[in-house]
């Protein structure tokens, strides 16, 4: 049953921008949230994945600084999420403070995120078409903010105690609204830290796996990634 309380993925990836949006860091010299001045590709993306029930949920870490926090669109690699995916749209101000290494340029980034190139090109590959993929996959990511120290991209996992419990509240109650929504047949964490989070979620009530992350940075993505993510996947999906 869904709950009675759901509501459509657009107000729940709004309410969790506002929410993280009001929430305050020192560790970071720099935070993004995609969901604020990205926001209406990012509500492209999700008109494109749809509601639909049953899906195998992916479930990100948070956003990359050449993908999602410039296309607002989760592993949004530039040309991936607009020569396939379909997905462009100008920012909307006011932008937030950037570090001067990592510009938000919107679809003018001329850089390319690795691990959304992989990831991308994977389901087109496999899946030919944004429809096909979306008819049995979603991807979420789990937190929507990115994190700059010391000029470096900085994982959630890393901020002090005392900043990451309040984030990890706002973003499990917007996976619990998720799940209510989607009713995913399973749910696959893209890396570790995803996968608690997703174990976390979904206690025992729904099937959690795992996929290497893509990141090129990971010696292991970059043998024959396509092949793990199809292994990873084959138990839920199915046969392209």
């Amino acid at each position: 049953m869904i709950a009675k309380d759901a509501v459509p993925l657009s107000d729940v990836a709004k309410k969790l921008g506002r929410t993280v949006g009001r929430l305050t860091f020192t560790t970071p010299s720099h935070v993004y949230n995609p969901l604020a001045y990205a926001w209406t590709a990012h509500r492209q993306y999700l008109e494109k994945a749809g509601d639909a029930k049953g899906r195998v949920l992916l479930l990100g870490m948070n956003p990359g600084p050449w993908g999602m926090a410039q296309t607002g669109v989760p592993f949004g690699e530039i040309h991936m999420a607009r020569d396939w995916l379909g997905i462009a749209a100008p920012l909307r101000g006011p932008l937030p403070q950037t570090h001067p290494r990592y510009p938000i340029v919107g679809f003018d980034c001329t850089r390319s995120e690795g691990s959304g190139k992989r990831f991308w090109g994977w389901a087109q590959q496999r899946f030919g078409t944004p429809e096909a993929f979306f008819a049995q996959l979603m991807v979420w990511n789990y937190c929507p903010l990115l994190f700059i120290a010391d000029g470096r991209n900085l994982v959630p996992g890393k901020l002090h105690a005392d900043e990451l419990a309040p984030l990890l509240k706002a973003c499990d109650a917007a996976l619990a609204r998720l799940l209510d929504v989607l009713q995913p047949r399973a749910v696959v964490g893209i890396g570790r830290w995803a996968q608690e989070r997703a174990q976390n979620a979904c206690g025992e009530r729904i099937p959690v796996g795992y996929l290497l992350h893509p990141s090129p940075a990971n010696p292991a993505a970059s043998k024959h990634w396509d092949q793990t993510a199809d292994a990873a996947l084959a138990p839920w999906l199915e046969s392209a």
